[in-house]
């Protein structure tokens, strides 16, 4: 570690200097040569232990999506197995969902008190384990159980990915949480293409899953070793600084844009390939470009919004993030031809990409007591925007169209743009990162 620089970590603030205070000059004496201006902390290199950390971070949010792809393209072959109807296998998603739902909370509680590095390292262990377990169902009990338990695991590295990887930034000094989400989407391809090509070979759902599940807990396992510890305040030193405490009116309009934007996540990943089927015609094979060029405008953007970010500030860019979903789908609607409709949910997954990492990244604060309770808190809003989504979209479709119903992304879209200077820091918060 730079020996000029202490990282104050998960509660920690912005770096500091280990000299004296700002205020205070220190003594020196007369013959004494001027000490040279420091160096910008942006402009210093990382040192080796922070950058072992951020690796460590980008590992986990790389197994979280490997894991949850990988489930997604045997729920085919584990629905035949067991023989359940579509209606069955609904009832037995949601149980992965209700896992995440309760773990969430639980596990901001629990970050706050022990740090989010043990939760980092044990959750996923717990997900590479539970991801086995639909394999092993054989009813639609032991197949809901298994995904509960997957929901927990999952929840939990949810929180601890997003706490860890907000740690991580504030130590940088420099935008890179956006980074850390477009890894997910990079494992998240990864593990479908990995899905896919087993398939192809007719490797067992069994044997797929175990071998992903300890790939991932191995990799992540080695990788968050020197993830970032808590440090505590000084005793002598309590904080005084009330506005770094999260409050649920400062946390309601970043939970309303999570919301609002993974209700559009959610749309998209379900209706997509319906939409340009049913009303633009296209045939099966076409249809699944629609979410293809969604995730990939999403990933992309990912990697890019940290640094557009950086020049045009949190604000601006959730402003132009939530304007272009809005007129992304809205051409797709109002001109629903294949390739107008292609480009508008590229337009969507462009546009949503820079939104929920910065809602999380705003919730964070300046990583005082109670930033892991605000991030769980909003990405707790944000999953259950993404389970309205899709079936009040449906529910919409009976009534009106599909086209019709789609509407409620764009309204969504535009109350993010609406309310995008919820995510400044919050008042009090110290040296945004």
């Amino acid at each position: 570690m730079d020996p000029a620089v202490a990282f104050d970590t998960e509660n920690m603030h912005a770096p500091t200097s280990r000299g004296p205070s700002r205020g205070r000059a220190a003594p020196r004496h007369l013959d004494e040569a001027p000490s040279p201006a420091p160096t910008p902390l942006a402009a210093r290199p990382a040192p080796p232990n922070l950058r072992a950390a951020r690796l460590g971070v980008a590992a986990a949010f790389f197994s979280y999506g490997a894991a949850f792809a990988s489930w997604i393209v045997r729920i085919p072959s584990i629905r035949e197995h067991i023989g359940l109807s579509p209606a069955a296998l609904g009832g037995a998603l949601f149980g992965a969902s209700l896992g995440a739902l309760v773990a969430m909370p639980v596990a901001g509680w629990l970050a706050g008190r022990v740090g989010s590095r043990p939760l980092i390292r044990v959750a996923p262990l717990a997900l590479g384990a539970a991801l086995v377990l639909p394999a092993l169902a054989s009813s639609l009990l032991t197949l809901t159980l298994a995904l509960v338990a997957m929901g927990l695991a999952g929840g939990t590295l949810n929180l601890a990915v997003n706490a860890q990887g907000a740690a991580v930034e504030r130590a940088y000094g420099r935008p890179i949480f956006a980074s850390f989400h477009g890894i997910y989407s990079l494992g998240g391809l990864a593990g479908a293409a990995l899905g896919g090509a087993f398939i192809q070979w007719g490797v067992p759902t069994l044997v797929h899953l175990a071998a992903v599940g300890v790939g991932i807990s191995a990799l992540a396992w080695w990788a968050t070793r020197h993830t970032l510890s808590v440090t505590k305040p000084p005793a002598a030193a309590p904080t005084t600084d009330a506005g770094s405490r999260p409050g649920l009116l400062a946390l309601a309009p970043l939970g309303a844009i999570a919301f609002c934007v993974l209700v559009g996540e959610g749309a998209i990943a379900d209706w997509s390939a319906v939409y340009l089927r049913d009303v633009v015609g296209a045939s099966p094979a076409a249809a699944a470009a629609g979410y293809a060029a969604f995730s990939i405008a999403m990933t992309g953007g990912r990697f890019v919004s940290d640094r557009i970010g950086a020049a045009l500030g949190p604000r601006r860019l959730v402003y132009l993030g939530g304007l272009a979903s809005a007129l992304g789908l809205g051409l797709a609607l109002v001109v629903p031809g294949f390739w107008t409709v292609i480009i508008g949910f590229a337009g969507v997954g462009a546009g949503s990409s820079v939104v929920f990492p910065i809602a999380l990244r705003a919730a964070s604060g300046d990583g005082g007591p109670g930033s892991e309770a605000a991030i769980a808190a909003v990405s707790t809003a944000g999953f259950l925007g993404f389970l309205v989504g899709p079936p009040l979209i449906g529910l919409t479709a009976s009534y009106v169209s599909l086209r019709g119903a789609l509407v409620w992304v764009v309204l969504a879209s535009a109350v993010v743009a609406v309310l995008s200077a919820a995510v400044q820091r919050r008042p009090g918060a110290r040296a945004a990162a």
